[in-house]
């Protein structure tokens, strides 16, 4: 799939086939996360792959909206170092942004659906994971093929009219 492809196709999906995700794929999805762009190239994710079926769905416990991690086909936990400082926080957050969005492209790229849901549990989600301490889990980004129709290129999205956002030169 071409790059303004695998933009328009991108879509959450929850819900899933049986059907497992190669490692050569996987592989290939993280590649594009550990490519993403961070502040000051400072680079300060881990990912934790998850395909065992039982740690999928004791994952799905972390927040209420991951029930879809449970029926992934694999799912990766997006760690870093507790941030030392809010600036760092800030920081933080955009940089596992950046990620999500290269990691989601990636997947979409291979027809591979995704899904993300952020970490409430991070307790559960240190056990679960075998985190080191001074680390958290602040997203997941589950994958899988979807269950309801194949990754296309969607025609007319879901979103706000282009006139409504782009502003040209001022608001």
């Amino acid at each position: 799939m071409e790059t303004w492809d695998a933009i328009r196709a991108r879509r959450n999906v929850r819900q899933y086939t049986d059907e497992p995700v190669t490692r050569a794929d996987l592989e290939r999805i993280l590649e594009a996360g550990r490519r993403a762009p961070s502040s000051t190239n400072w680079q300060p994710w881990h990912f934790v792959v998850v395909t065992d079926r039982q740690q999928l769905g004791e994952l799905a416990t972390v927040w209420r909206g991951a029930g879809h991690v449970a029926a992934s086909a694999a799912t990766i936990a997006l760690v870093a170092a507790d941030p030392e400082d809010d600036k760092r926080a800030h920081l933080l957050q955009y940089d596992l942004g950046q990620v999500t969005a290269y990691i989601m492209l990636a997947a979409a790229d291979l027809a591979i659906a995704s899904g993300h849901a952020a970490v409430d549990d991070q307790n559960e989600a240190k056990r679960v994971l075998g985190l080191p301490e001074g680390h958290l889990c602040p997203y997941l980004i589950a994958l899988g093929h979807p269950a309801d129709r194949p990754l296309r290129p969607i025609d007319r999205p879901d979103r706000r009219p282009f006139e409504d956002v782009v502003h040209w030169d001022r608001w």
